[in-house]
This record gives structure tokens, sequence and C-alpha cells, in this order.
């Protein structure tokens, strides 16, 4: 094992999780870089590991990259972990993994679990080709310039949010990406596990009834269909009419032709006030 760096999935919920593999892999490195050692000592402990660890994250991880890899070029051993999850993915990893292999050291993967598969392997989205996105900026004007390059994408797109933004970023994904199918997860593997499946609209309505939102979101939207008929400004015209002449109402109608037709809810209903009035 000498001069390796091991690349170790950890669980992201219930700590059964974690492959015979890896429990091998962390009970014989060297040394165990992790995200943040209090964390890291509960999984540790459960499967009865003693080894010694070192802190490796966002706010250190320029400066222990290089400290690890002077260890690894005498010979250790390193496992790194992040607190749930695959390291390197939205955590940290990459500079360590870059800075090993250009040095000509060993990087091997000890897969396991990862909230972005595990959410979309549940969502009911098509699967065969998605894109990862990790947390989208938190900024507004910034939230609405990414989300326009990534709008026309016709992969699953996979996003991870905050309890604190996840309405704000699905408030403004509605506006910008149209009101498509999606499904939101929390505390995925725990005990109050939680998925909800529909349009983008409906999740929002349902999170924005709740006295307060608690666990990190997994948010998995449609992507850009192909298949979606092209919807110009006359068609889009014709249907909201029709729809009004079958007796729906202006929000039902609005939910409808934004589905159809993937334009943003806010051109949908202005257009929609002008004929319901």
């Amino acid at each position: 094992m000498s001069s390796t760096l091991y690349i170790v999935s950890t669980p992201i919920g219930n700590l059964e999780d974690i492959t015979l593999r890896a429990i091998d892999i962390l009970k014989e490195v060297d040394l165990i870089a992790c995200e943040d050692t209090r964390t890291s000592k509960n999984l540790l402990s459960r499967y009865q590991i003693q080894k010694p660890l070192t802190s490796y994250h966002e706010h250190n991880e320029i400066e222990k990259a290089e400290e690890l890899l002077s260890l690894l070029q005498e010979g250790k051993s390193i496992a790194l972990i992040t607190d749930a999850g695959t390291p390197g993915v939205s955590d940290p990893g990459y500079r360590i993994v870059k800075l090993a292999s250009e040095n000509g050291i060993p990087v091997l993967s000890v897969p396991g679990a990862s909230a972005s598969i595990a959410a979309l392997s549940i969502s009911g989205l098509p699967t065969s080709s998605f894109t990862f996105l990790g947390f989208p900026p938190k900024q507004n004007k910034r939230l609405i310039e990414y989300l326009e390059r990534i709008k026309d994408y016709p992969e699953t797109l996979i996003f991870y949010e905050s309890p604190k933004r996840v309405i704000k970023t699905i408030t403004v994904m509605i506006e910008v990406l149209g009101d498509r199918n999606a499904s939101i997860s929390r505390e995925i593997t725990k005990m109050y596990e939680e998925t909800l499946r529909g349009l983008l609209s409906d999740i929002l309505t349902n999170l924005d009834s709740r006295d307060s939102l608690k666990g990190e979101f997994v948010l998995v939207v449609e992507g850009n269909s192909q298949d979606k008929p092209d919807f110009d400004s006359e068609t889009i015209d014709e249907l909201l009419h029709y729809l009004k002449k079958e007796g729906h109402s202006l929000k039902d109608a609005v939910k409808q032709v934004v589905a159809d037709s993937g334009v943003s809810k806010s051109k949908i209903y202005k257009k929609a006030l002008q004929i319901w009035e």
C-alpha cells in the first residue's frame, strides 16, 4: 500500500452504506485525511478503525495538499474521505488528486455512495444522460446568467442546494428554465428521507408551505427535451385561447402551457393575463 492515495467514498447518511473494501483500506493506510475529524470519528469508531487523522478541507486544501504529497513521496499510504459521499464531488479532493498524479503517485478509487447518483436513480427522470452541476451560484444575477447558459442542455440536470436557498433557486429556475418536471430529495438514506416529484412549481408550492426546511437537497431537473414541439408566440396564444374556451382557469392554463412548451412561466402568464381580461 506504500505511496498510494486512496479516494474512499463514505456513507451519505446511513453508516451501513460503506463497502467492505472501504473498511479494509481505512484500516490499512498510514493516514486518513478527512474533511471534519469530528464527523469522521463517528464512522471510524463504528467500524473500530483506529488510524491517525488529519484535516483536509476547502480552507486549507492548497497547503495541505503539498503536505500530503510529501508524505506520499516518503512512502506513506493515505486515504482521503469527506464528511459524506465521494471526495472531490462538490467536496475537497481535486487538488491532492491532481498533485499526486502529476508526481507519479498512484491514485486509486474506492467507490461507494454519492448523493447525486442516489437522487437521480429515484427521480423518475431519464438517466441515460445527465449533467451534474453541483451548487448553483448564490447571487440572483449570477444564478440567472448561469441558468441561461444551461437551459438548452438536453440532459437531465442535477444540482445540490441548501435549505436556506432552495426556494429562491427553484423560483428562479421556473422563470428561466420553464416549469419542468423535476424531483427533489433530502436526507437520503436517513430516517426522514423524502423525495418530491412533479413540476417545479408543484415542488415549490410544497416546500414554501412548510414552517422550516432541513437537510441538504438534491434537485434533479428535466433537460430541454428535443422532442417537444416548437411553440412560437402564435401557437401559445392559440393554445391559451383554446384552454380559456374549454373553461380552464388562468392558473391551470398557464401551468399546462408552461409544461407543454417549456417556455418560462412569466412569459406565459403575461400572455394569459391579456387573454383572460
